[in-house]
């Protein structure tokens, strides 16, 4: 996907006021990962301690509302927002973000079986799902925490991490190394999901399968941006990252 840049004087990715304020550029990608991010990281740990959650889905409205605050009509379309060009791509993105979950929990199941070194497990004690919970009851336990994991996570972080932080990195360094920014940025936000974690009431790290659960969601991150590219839309990105939360939700419900 080529880069838009502006035609004509009104053609600015960032609305009037911002404008005159900063500049679309690897700074501005840089100041929002430390602005979102470190607080998402930090609430996020609380939140696997509290067991209390529900302050993520809050930050995964602000990360969605980010680009509409900044960017204009112009630099909504630079992110992705708009039609894509190629509606196969959006089947072959939900296709391989299934294919991606369940790799990921093989590769998990492989190593640590059903201990909490296994990244799938240690996520899914958040869910809390009840011991002994009849077939029915968790069929529908199951449908809420997909619908939840398919919509506020994907749109909230695609539009963030693949959306405006890509696009300020790539207006400066090229959409290669862009998307190794966002990637890193977004991998690295998720050790606060698996990485260090909270067990028995005390705090622990595993470095080996931190360090694979990180390379996994940089991979992953790739992934995304290939399908955003692929579909000339941030829709790609995000169908592929609800079917990989959709895939994952599935492995912790009902193969774990």
């Amino acid at each position: 996907m080529n880069q838009t840049f502006p035609q004509t004087a009104n053609d600015f990715e960032l609305r009037p006021y911002w404008n005159r304020l900063i500049k679309f550029d690897w700074k501005f990608g840089l100041a929002l990962i430390l602005i979102v991010c470190i607080p998402r990281f930090l609430l996020v740990l609380n939140a696997n301690a509290s067991g209390n959650y529900s302050a993520i889905g809050i930050l995964m409205l602000i990360s969605a509302i980010v680009p509409f605050v900044f960017l204009g009509r112009y630099g909504q379309k630079v992110i992705g927002i708009k039609k894509p060009k190629n509606f196969r791509w959006l089947l072959w993105a939900f296709a391989t973000g299934l294919i991606a979950s369940l790799l990921l929990y093989y590769v998990g199941q492989a190593l640590y079986g059903n201990t909490y070194q296994n990244w799938y497990a240690y996520i899914g004690k958040s869910y809390q799902i009840p011991f002994g919970i009849n077939s029915n009851d968790k069929r529908i336990m199951f449908v809420a925490m997909a619908l939840v994991g398919m919509t506020f996570s994907p749109v909230g972080e695609e539009l963030f991490f693949r959306g405006i932080v890509h696009s300020s990195f790539a207006k400066s360094i090229g959409e290669k190394r862009a998307s190794v920014v966002d990637g890193l940025a977004f991998a690295l936000t998720h050790v606060s999901h698996y990485g260090l974690v909270f067990i028995d009431g005390k705090w622990d790290f595993f470095v080996l399968s931190t360090i694979i659960w990180v390379s996994g969601m940089f991979l992953l991150s790739l992934l995304f941006f290939w399908f955003r590219k692929k579909s000339n839309s941030i829709l790609g990105a995000i169908l592929c990252h609800a079917a990989f939360n959709l895939g994952m939700i599935y492995c912790i419900f009902y193969l774990l």
